[in-house]
């Protein structure tokens, strides 16, 4: 998917044919979750009238692949501390104002 796609224009020029026009339809997403065929219906992607290469639309794939995540709904994780609590020195090594 084009990176540069303007997301506020109903159509542009397609990268792939330099002939045709992409334009915003809402077509039927197809993805596999693991094992399953996932069907979305009413996807926005871009379409070219001519070769019929098809653009998803990126915010639209960032929500359904929010939603699909098998971590939906539940709360976030706490990342675990990278570093553990430096221990307490024993008595033999006492700092210089505890003298």
């Amino acid at each position: 998917m084009s990176e540069t796609q303007p997301e506020n224009r109903s159509s542009f020029p397609c990268n792939e044919c330099q002939a045709g026009v992409m334009n915003l339809q809402f077509i039927t997403y197809f993805t596999w979750l693991n094992d399953e065929l996932v069907t979305v219906p009413n996807f926005p992607a871009w379409v070219c009238d001519v070769c019929g290469k098809r653009e998803y639309d990126q915010r639209a794939v960032s929500w359904l692949t929010t939603l699909l995540s098998p971590n939906a709904g539940q709360p976030p994780r706490r990342k675990h501390n990278l570093h553990p609590p430096l221990r307490r020195r024993g008595n033999d090594a006492r700092r210089p104002s505890d003298q």
